[in-house]
Order: structure tokens, then sequence, then C-alpha cells
């Protein structure tokens, strides 16, 4: 029998546990002290990439006003970002600027992930948000030191896609947070804001860069796993030289390889009867 957390024998323990959490970040962050950044500019001159983030997606059998709810987080968190320059040195953290999503602060209930499953939460719908700066960061030089998944779970049927599945965030005030540190010789700065339809993300930069990024899919495909369906693939960042149009680097960002939690009907490709040995290209 699997021993219970702490957390999980009631919604009050769950509370205590999610306090502890929160001031041990805190605690963190006042013994190791980090320059974060908290500086806003008028925009950058250089778009170095820019995505909007479709708002309202089918999601399964969610419901309706959980979306509307996240629309509501995600055009209440956008300010906090908006403009925000990260200099050379300085530590971009999203709940450090956002701070905690609470209903005093005009957050609405909205669809979060508990154990593998979706249900609802204060602030929920937030990680689209980090999904957005995320996706942008991946095409920059700018260096990921703190990035969390989704513990390898495909949690909803692919609809309108537009990014490779697994290249998401898990964020949770304020434990969980998202983070970017400025390594090189230059300022970058996201700009973001709320439509009706789309969250819109630009990141900036002062000057243009030598390379070009890339991010790559490959090796996709679903397999059936002891009666289960499973999700893999690859996702690689390559960069390429302006200037030669050669590719200059190329690194395996993460390997997937997530439970599928829907109906394996709502899978749109074959399902494999088993994962392919390891160099065999799947069809």
């Amino acid at each position: 029998m699997t021993r219970r957390l702490f957390g999980d024998i009631s919604p009050f323990t769950y509370r205590i546990s999610l306090r502890k959490m929160i001031a041990l970040r805190w605690m963190r962050d006042l013994t190791h002290p980090v320059r974060f950044a908290t500086h806003r500019t008028a925009p950058l001159p250089v778009v170095l990439y820019s995505h909007n983030s479709l708002i309202r997606r089918k999601l399964g059998n969610i419901d309706l006003q959980l979306q509307e709810n996240k629309a509501v987080n995600l055009a209440l968190a956008a300010p906090h970002i908006n403009g925000v320059v990260i200099t050379p040195g300085e530590t971009f953290s999203f709940w450090h600027l956002v701070g905690a999503t609470t209903a005093r602060r005009g957050y609405r209930n909205g669809l979060t992930i508990s154990s593998g499953h979706a249900t609802s939460g204060m602030g929920g719908g937030i990680c689209q948000f980090t999904n957005l700066l995320h996706w942008m960061v991946l095409h920059s030089p700018l260096t990921i030191v703190e990035h969390h998944h989704h513990d390898n779970l495909d949690l909803f049927p692919d609809f309108n896609r537009q990014i490779p599945f697994g290249t998401g965030t898990s964020v949770m005030y304020n434990y969980l947070d998202y983070r970017v540190r400025n390594d090189t010789d230059q300022a970058f700065q996201f700009m973001v804001s709320a439509t009706q339809e789309y969250l819109v993300g630009e990141l900036r930069t002062e000057r243009a860069l030598e390379v070009k990024f890339h991010i790559q899919e490959d090796d996709a495909y679903f397999y059936d796993k002891h009666g289960e369906v499973y999700r893999h693939n690859r996702i690689y960042r390559s960069a390429r030289s302006k200037a030669t149009g050669n590719e200059v680097e190329r690194v395996l960002l993460v390997e997937n390889d997530a439970r599928v939690m829907y109906d394996r009907a709502l899978v749109n490709a074959e399902i494999l009867p088993e994962r392919p040995s390891a160099g065999t290209k799947a069809p």
C-alpha cells in the first residue's frame, strides 16, 4: 500500500504543507541573495521572438467557466511582467514579479493540475503565462535556471497545438517558479499583453544576435505499455549562423515519455503496440 503524503491527508494538512513550501522558498531567497530583474523601460529596439498564445482552448470536458476565469487571471498578471528588462547578471523570477494570485487581488478559480488530474484552484491557468515566456526564452541565449514540468503526463488531447508537446511549464506560488538568468552582455525584455483571444508576447533585446535559434521535435509517437498509452518525443534546439546559415549548435532539451491521461480514441495518430527500440525510427 502506497504511503500517503502529509499534504494528501486532508485539505487542512494540504494548506499546512503549502505554507511550509512557501516559507522555505522565502528563506532560500533570503539566505541565497539573487539580483532579480524589476526595472521597466520603453520597448527595446530589436524583437528577437514573438508568439501569440490562444487563451480559450478545447481541453476535453473542462468547464468553460474555468477558461473564462483563466482569461481574467492572465490579464491580471500581464502588467506585472510587461516591460521588465533583464540586464546582464540579473535573474527573472515570475513569482517575484507577479506575487500571490489571491482572491483579494482579483484572481479567480481556474484550471489547475493536482496529482495528475485536472481540478480548479485560485489563480488557475497561470501556467499558460510561463509557457509563453518559456517558449520565447528557448529562442534566445538566456539561461533557464528553474523550470518544472507536469510530471511526465499528457493531460489533454491536441487542439490547435502550435508548439511541440512537452515544452510547457508548471508553476505554483511561490515554490515552483520559472526563473531565467541573463549571462550575456546585453539586456533582454519581455513585452506581454492579454487581448480577448490571445496572450501576446515579445522577447526584445538591445541589438540583433549573430545566430538564430530553432526548436525541433523528433522521434514523436504514441505507444501502448501494459494497456496504457504513452506519448514520446524529443525536443532539440539548434542555432544557425545568420552569416553562413550553418548550424553551429544542436542540443537535446528534453526527452518526453508521458502517460496519456485522456481517452485513446482522442489520440490523433497511430498507437504503436510497444515503444520502438533505441535507435529505431518510429513510423
